[in-house]
């Protein structure tokens, strides 16, 4: 903006001297507050277990290695059933979000009471972490593969809806008044019209969460709710680091193995 200096010239700035002031005070109040959270961080911090880290973290090693290898023939059942939570988790939140998806789109809902029950749903759903509903299931019908399952499932739902809803926001409606000009039922025009627009984004949507849902699925067992995560709980909690280094392997190659697979899904798809 032009200012005027002392010899009466207009000189072009980027900021008048009130905004170079506010920015200022800007990078004052964040420097300050970063100041004051170290500080706070550490007071809470207790040095003498962080001096003495790396002497702990070098017997910790040395307990893991190398892994009990003959442990992972008892390994399989419970990597089995991580796939199993996953996959199955993940078939039954596509089925649930498939009627979420069409009563959020504004372009697809029957009604505005409708869509705001659906964006709820999806809310809740994301707001909880699937450790978290699997704590609340276990609870409720015990411990077990199928508390794992509603887990994975009640956390994926809200993601999947919640993408998925957006692209039947974004779909060409020229097909869509196509079909409704030829007297088209408002099933046919969501069959017809608007889900051959989605189905790539449905796929991709839907393998790239259970991708998602392998990594979660493996934790799920720390509270009770299946898969290899119980198994790596009781090493733990015995002691028996050098299983634990050995659930930590199957666990990298389970994952490696739902990244290269997801990866070549969603490649065939675009």
């Amino acid at each position: 903006m032009p200012v005027i200096d002392t010899a009466g010239q207009r000189v072009w700035q980027l900021r008048d001297r009130k905004s170079t002031l506010l920015r200022w005070f800007g990078y004052f109040v964040c420097v300050l507050a970063f100041v004051i959270s170290m500080q706070y961080i550490a007071n809470q911090t207790f040095w003498v277990f962080v001096v003495d880290s790396g002497r702990q973290i070098g017997d910790l090693f040395g307990r893991m290695f190398p892994p009990e290898w003959p442990y992972a023939f008892q390994l399989w059942g419970p990597l089995w059933d991580t796939l199993n939570i996953a996959t199955i988790g993940t078939l039954v939140a596509v089925v649930l979000a498939i009627p979420v998806t069409f009563l959020a789109a504004r372009n697809t809902t029957p009604h505005p009471v409708f869509r705001m029950v659906a964006l709820l749903l999806i809310v809740v759903s994301r707001s909880v972490n699937s450790l978290i509903w699997a704590l609340i299931i276990v609870a409720l019908i015990g411990p077990g593969v199928l508390a794992g399952i509603a887990a994975i499932s009640l956390r994926a739902v809200g993601f999947i809806s919640k993408l998925l809803y957006e692209a039947v926001e974004e779909i060409n409606q020229e097909q869509v008044e196509a079909m409704l000009a030829t007297g088209a039922s408002r099933l046919q025009v969501i069959l017809y019209a608007i889900v051959p627009q989605i189905r790539p984004a449905f796929v991709g949507i839907s393998v790239f969460r259970w991708d998602i849902n392998i990594r979660e699925a493996t934790v799920l067992g720390l509270v009770g709710a299946g898969g290899i995560g119980f198994q790596l709980n009781s090493a733990i909690n015995r002691l028996m680091w050098d299983r634990a280094s050995l659930i930590f392997v199957m666990i990298f190659l389970l994952v490696l193995f739902s990244e290269a697979l997801s990866a070549r899904i969603r490649k065939s798809i675009t």
